[in-house]
């Protein structure tokens, strides 16, 4: 390894995919691991900035990521667990899924190529887990206060982590069979393995967390029971109404939303017993992938191991540019186009898209109706799309998901049970605490601040979890 200024010689490295004819038959994870000794030597490449912005400004976790990055370098592998665990609960989650927010901020990045931080955590945890030194947290006194998380994904999980290890009692209800959310649901298994959220299920249940599974609030258990037997409650039901594509057609056999989609993939993968559903499935048919964010990635890649004929992904947006443009400079997050591995397994990608109409036959999808689109500044001032003269076209498509995003929560039933005050838009009031209008009742994640990223969910279900400390303790 070369000390001698080794963010200048030694370049960005980051883990290898498996050959795509290989990993396109399962649904293992696509990136293979790297060396420890790998991991060392991109972790010198570390600059130790004066002010290093991947942590105040990249990092919603605040990891002391220099530090982290110092310790692996030296090989103190124990020592760089104990500085990321110090503000990461969960580094196993985003040391996979996170877009590394750290990395478009790294002073490295200015002119050349970030570190790479994410490999960087990934390792550690991993290490850590492989020697045993990752154990469950079990606190060491006990008080008599109780609180109800509903909800499983990131924030849930954070959440309820940070309320046990103040000695709250807590218990987690969740819907669904198992524990994770969108993480489990959401995300196909070559991007992140379900194991993984196990492994940690299993040391928060260690702990003395309790999950009920297969429990709807307002169904199974209501709203008075929780607030007769808990002193607080915690929604983290993220964001799950799904933005709708509304044009003729849309209510035609094979159009669904993505996350319906690869949800049922994931209960497949899982061994979940559920009715299934043929029209979901991608063997043997026209793709299309209405939307050009991770969701309508992780479909690309579940749609091509499914036996898709072919896949399209449509994007209403125009195509990032390749480097940064002058309205978003650094530490900006970069606006790049981007290839993820499941691009590279097989799709055919078009942007500036809109889409006008389904059309079908005996009453399932066969086609959509599309045009290209021209991006223009109005009379106001906001951008407008205009369709191009002559730009309509047909896209074969047995099989439409919508992978648009997502316009809020989806828990009308729990608002209206609980009374809880909210905006026209349906956006819950909480204040700086996380608390509702209802004194007792906090909000976090996703659901509260809209659709966002798995890292900034923890961040805020660790936020919350302190104010409910606070104001129980």
């Amino acid at each position: 390894m070369n000390a001698n200024k080794p963010f200048m010689t030694i370049p960005r490295r980051e883990a290898e995919e498996r050959p795509v004819q290989e990993r396109v038959r399962d649904y293992k994870k696509t990136a293979k691991e790297m060396t420890q000794e790998q991991i060392m030597e991109q972790a010198l490449r570390c600059m130790n900035c004066g002010v290093p912005f991947c942590h105040s400004y990249g990092c919603p976790l605040l990891n002391a990521i220099p530090e982290i990055n110092r310790s692996v370098s030296r090989g103190e592998w124990r020592k760089a667990l104990d500085l990321l665990l110090d503000t990461s609960p969960f580094p196993e989650f985003t040391g996979i899924v996170c877009p590394a927010l750290c990395e478009g901020s790294c002073v490295n990045g200015q002119d050349g190529d970030a570190v790479t931080n994410r490999e960087i955590e990934h390792r550690v945890i991993e290490t850590a887990y492989e020697n045993g030194w990752v154990q469950a947290n079990i606190p060491q006194i006990r008080s008599d206060k109780r609180v109800a998380v509903i909800g499983s994904g990131p924030s849930g999980l954070s959440c309820a982590e940070f309320l046990n290890r103040a000695g709250i009692q807590v218990t987690v209800y969740e819907s669904a069979e198992h524990a994770g959310g969108f993480m489990r649901y959401g995300i196909p298994d070559f991007r992140l393995p379900k194991s993984v959220i196990e492994r940690r299920i299993a040391l928060m249940r260690q702990e003395g967390i309790r999950f009920e599974m297969n429990v709807c609030v307002g169904k199974d258990v209501s709203p008075e029971y929780l607030l007769r037997h808990h002193n607080a409650i915690v929604l983290c039901c993220g964001s799950r109404k799904p933005r709708d594509l509304k044009v003729p057609g849309r209510d035609l056999s094979g159009i669904h939303f993505a996350v319906d989609y690869l949800t049922q993939q994931n209960r497949i993968n899982g061994g979940e017993m559920f009715e299934y559903d043929e029209t979901k499935n991608a063997k043997g048919k026209h793709v299309v992938v209405v939307g050009g964010g991770d969701t309508g990635a992780n479909c690309i890649g579940t749609a091509i191991r499914q036996g898709a004929l072919d896949v399209t992904q449509i994007e209403i947006m125009p195509k990032a540019p390749d480097t940064r443009a002058s309205n978003n400079p650094w530490p900006e997050w970069p606006r790049i186009f981007k290839e993820t591995p499941a691009h590279q397994e097989g799709c055919k990608r078009q942007w500036n898209v809109n889409t006008l109409e389904a059309i079908g036959e005996n009453g399932k999808v066969k086609a959509l109706r599309c045009t290209e689109i021209e991006w223009k500044r109005g009379e106001d001032g906001r951008m407008l799309n205009v369709p191009k003269p002559d730009g309509n076209f047909i896209l074969p498509a047995d099989l439409v998901l919508l992978a648009m995003g997502f316009v809020g929560h989806d828990i009308p039933d729990i608002v209206n049970a609980f009374k809880l005050r909210a905006d026209e838009r349906g956006r819950i009031f909480r204040d700086e605490s996380g608390m509702t209008s209802v004194k007792g009742v906090y909000i976090a994640g996703d659901c509260a601040t809209g659709q966002s990223l798995v890292v900034r969910a923890i961040a805020d279900g660790k936020r919350v979890a302190k104010g409910i400390v606070q104001a129980l303790l």
